[in-house]
């Protein structure tokens, strides 16, 4: 099997991509981790580790993570490592408001992890991402694995087996931002009617 390498995104086409996930909702930051879930969840407080299962949601103002398992670990410094794991049939979803009002990042992975720390999200597995804005959709990215980092402004696409695209390969699409209106074409313009100067009514014989 051919060694793939990551798709590093960066100069002009960088930028071009990650600015729609630049400045993800600011207040965000300083909103509390909170988790709902269906079945058991443990908190070991020794090992500053919590499991829990079974349809769970993690939200952080308007970031939501939603998988059927995760594990979330706090560091010494008292920030968050998140490890959300989806179902066979069921990927993890991700969902985030940016500062920009109506505008949101989508995306969906067979495993997520989120760093409050660093404020980094890597999808791992049949990755795919969208920045909408309302119903619009605005970009797409897909590959193996995601990577973007909040602080630096970069994303990583890396390619392989468990793309979601044929032979491991990954995508980018970017959507018009201005498309300027067409002329009318001569075909669909309508003809005005002017009466004649040079003709002359036809007389009687």
């Amino acid at each position: 099997m051919p060694f793939r390498r990551p798709l590093l995104l960066s100069g002009a086409l960088a930028l071009a991509l990650a600015t729609p996930w630049v400045h993800a909702a600011k207040d965000d930051r300083q909103k509390p981790l909170n988790l709902v879930f269906d079945k058991e969840g443990e908190v070991d407080k020794v090992k500053q580790r919590a499991e829990f299962n079974g349809n769970v949601i993690l939200t952080k103002g308007s970031l939501m993570l939603r998988a059927e398992r995760m594990d979330v670990q706090e560091t010494k410094d008292g920030f968050y490592l998140a490890y959300a794991n989806g179902a066979t049939s069921r990927q993890v979803q991700f969902r985030q408001d940016r500062d920009t009002p109506g505008e949101r990042i989508e995306g969906r992975a067979d495993q997520i992890e989120y760093d409050t720390r660093s404020e980094t999200i890597r999808l791992i597995g049949n990755a795919e991402a969208k920045v909408m804005r309302g119903d619009q959709l605005m970009q797409t990215m897909a590959g193996a694995t995601l990577n973007y980092d909040n602080r630096t402004e970069r994303l990583v696409v890396e390619t392989g087996a468990s793309s979601p695209h044929p032979n491991g390969r990954g995508r980018v699409v970017l959507m018009p931002k201005n498309i300027p209106a067409e002329p009318a074409s001569a075909a669909s313009t309508p003809l005005g009617l002017r009466p004649s100067l040079n003709l002359n009514s036809r007389q009687p014989q």
